[in-house]
């Protein structure tokens, strides 16, 4: 409303329409207020910490690519052929093997009653659920599961995210998240490969393999849902970096 205002009163000078004194006032006094808005709103974007932008923005289109023409794609075929129930099952097995992640999360948040149901969850569904196939926990004992990563603990504990950085394929993240995501890989029993009895995988070639799998899986489970979440962005980069932002506040507040 001020910015039309203030496109009226440039055309009343430019075509001399009469203004009265009051009105003058009232002029200037909305043409300060205006320039203060504007310098406050150039100033903040001035101060946003964004020196990534330019890689940033060929990142998320290259995502944004892939996405659209390979994962979706393959993810429908899967879906075409594998029934949901087994779809949804791998997702449960996927998930109950991320305990250590979860477990040791909230420990180091102090979040004791979390950690003691997520082994209520683990062994439930590792035993009664078939390996972790189906989700008794939450199906019969409504236990939910309580998801928290290390990027949420160094929240927890007041580190600040950092620049933001778009990686391929695995997507938004930032300084904090990405310290975050490898912590929680080393954690995650899924990337050990050392060929050992007590691994999963005895080279990298399958482990990169069932990641892949896995990511296709939960692509096949969440199909519409990228695409109603960006219908209405008209920058895709600024868009997706907010809605990035406001999740792992919204995540690390919890």
């Amino acid at each position: 409303m001020r910015f039309l205002f203030f496109i009226f009163l440039t055309l009343a000078n430019i075509y001399a329409l009469p203004i009265s004194s009051t009105q003058q006032k009232a002029q200037v006094q909305m043409m300060d207020e205006f320039n203060n808005e504007y310098a406050a709103s150039d100033k903040s974007n001035k101060n946003e910490v964004d020196p990534l932008s330019g890689y940033n923005r060929v990142m998320t289109n290259f995502n944004d690519k892939f996405y659209t023409n390979i994962l979706e794609p393959t993810a429908k075929a899967y879906k075409a052929v594998m029934p949901k129930p087994l779809r949804k099952g791998l997702a449960n097995a996927f998930d109950n093997l991320m305990y250590p992640i979860r477990l040791l999360n909230n420990l180091l948040q102090l979040k004791f009653k979390n950690s003691f149901l997520e082994t209520q969850r683990f062994l439930l569904n590792s035993t009664i659920g078939l390996g972790g196939l189906i989700d008794v926990a939450n199906d019969n004992f409504h236990i939910k599961q309580h998801q928290e990563d290390f990027g949420q603990t160094l929240g927890f504990y007041g580190a600040g995210g950092g620049f933001y950085i778009v990686w391929p394929i695995l997507g938004p993240s930032n300084v904090r998240d990405t310290i975050g995501m490898i912590t929680d890989g080393l954690i995650n029993p899924m990337t050990y490969i050392e060929n050992r009895g007590y691994n999963f995988f005895d080279n990298s070639t399958e482990s990169l393999g069932v990641k892949v799998g896995e990511i296709v899986d939960y692509s096949s489970l969440h199909i519409g849902e990228y695409e109603e979440l960006k219908k209405d962005a008209i920058d895709l980069y600024p868009f997706l970096k907010n809605v990035y932002e406001q999740r792992r506040k919204k995540q690390i507040s919890e």
